[in-house]
């Protein structure tokens, strides 16, 4: 049976500037970074030589579940990985949607600290999330990110309606 999430990651092509983006745009806080050149990591990432350097980042304010972080960026030093298009439409592409209170504001914000979006916010006309707002927007390796702001039928749905 699986439990719930632990964590999730991406892979970056630099950390410092990743570590920076992800808590200066978004807010995120830095929880740890460590280096892992060891056999277990090697073992666990099936690459007889990788070195990682890895930084865990999680949402202030919020109660840890199971771990102490929600996000794991990786940059591999050993080997050095490639850097692809990540287009939404290519398969194993990810994306992850933070949930925010004002997707409005939040979105002039991010653009006025000079983030790419794909659009701006757009309500959320059919499925789970209709009478919400949505809006993709892209991390500088160009991961796919989304800040997604429920309507209040659905945050009530999920027990958060204040």
């Amino acid at each position: 049976m699986i439990a719930d999430v632990f964590h999730f990651s991406f892979t970056v092509s630099d950390l410092e500037r990743s570590i920076r983006w992800y808590t200066e745009v978004l807010g995120l806080e830095l929880v740890l970074r460590q280096r892992q050149d060891n056999d277990y990591t090697r073992t666990l990432v099936g690459i007889p030589d990788a070195v990682l350097e890895i930084a865990q980042l999680r949402i202030p304010g919020a109660p840890p579940r199971h771990s102490t972080h929600m996000l794991e960026l990786v940059q591999y030093l050993r080997p050095a990985g490639d850097t692809v298009e990540l287009r939404t439409t290519t398969v194993g592409v990810a994306h992850l949607a933070l949930m925010v209170d004002d997707v409005h504001a939040r979105h002039a914000r991010m653009r006025a600290q000079g983030v790419v979006f794909r659009n701006p916010p757009v309500a959320i006309a059919e499925g789970a999330n209709a009478g919400g707002f949505s809006c993709y927007f892209t991390d500088p390796d160009g991961i796919t990110l989304e800040l997604l702001q429920p309507s209040p039928a659905r945050l009530a749905a999920l027990g958060l309606a204040g």
